[in-house]
């Protein structure tokens, strides 16, 4: 199963997408490269890197990507259906099931859900929280046209703990501590469809809301 260390940030980070800084540069990506569903027309070249400190939780994802048209600007719209990066995970180890959904698409715009599986459970975060998020995007706000054309992306954020409190118990990152994830890149409609993940999902049809599936970050 995936296995990613989450390493702790030295300082709090300044949230400007640049996966180049010094922040980053020792910290070790993850690849996101396995497919479901049919090979998509190009197939996207997708790293992520995380660490935490008390209060956030800080993802960066770099993309080499193609075929990009970005319009849903409504936050909690259907972003997942335009090219798009997503971190799933589970703060309260003691039930897997229940777990965070962010999907931002590539230019800047997020959702985010709380789901239980067990029951088939789905609550949208409230938009005043969704805000709470710092997002930071290379590509501008709307794309149209089409990017036909190989194209680099990258997108940062930062989620407050204490936001999700909010939603579920939140075990605290700290060393030693595990919960369960899983790293998405998707576009569902438009010129190039694919869904590829970090944790291989085995399932005959693609379907990121499978948490049995997720593999493990572990805090150090």
């Amino acid at each position: 199963a995936a296995l990613y260390n989450v390493v702790q940030a030295k300082q709090p980070l300044i949230i400007d997408a640049d996966w180049d800084k010094h922040d980053w540069k020792d910290v070790k990506a993850l690849e996101i490269t396995n497919m479901m569903g049919d090979k998509p027309l190009f197939t996207p070249s997708v790293q992520a890197k995380m660490m935490y400190d008390d209060a956030n939780l800080y993802v960066i994802f770099n993309v080499n990507d193609r075929y990009v048209r970005c319009m849903v600007t409504d936050i909690n719209g259907p972003v997942y259906e335009e090219p798009a990066v997503e971190f799933f995970f589970t703060p309260d180890p003691d039930y897997p099931d229940r777990y965070f959904n962010l999907e931002i698409n590539c230019c800047g715009t997020p959702l985010m859900h709380f789901n239980d599986y067990a029951i088939k459970g789905n609550r949208p975060l409230d938009i005043d929280d969704i805000k709470q998020i710092e997002i930071a995007h290379s590509l501008h706000r709307i794309v149209d046209p089409e990017i036909t054309e190989p194209v680099k992306w990258t997108l940062e954020y930062r989620i407050p703990l204490e936001m999700l409190k909010k939603y579920s118990k939140v075990v605290q990152p700290e060393p030693g501590v595990e919960w369960n994830a899983n790293f998405y890149k998707i576009a569902e409609k438009g010129t190039n469809i694919h869904f590829l993940t970090w944790s291989v999902v085995d399932n005959p049809v693609p379907d990121f809301h499978l948490p049995h599936f997720f593999g493990t970050i572990k805090f150090n």
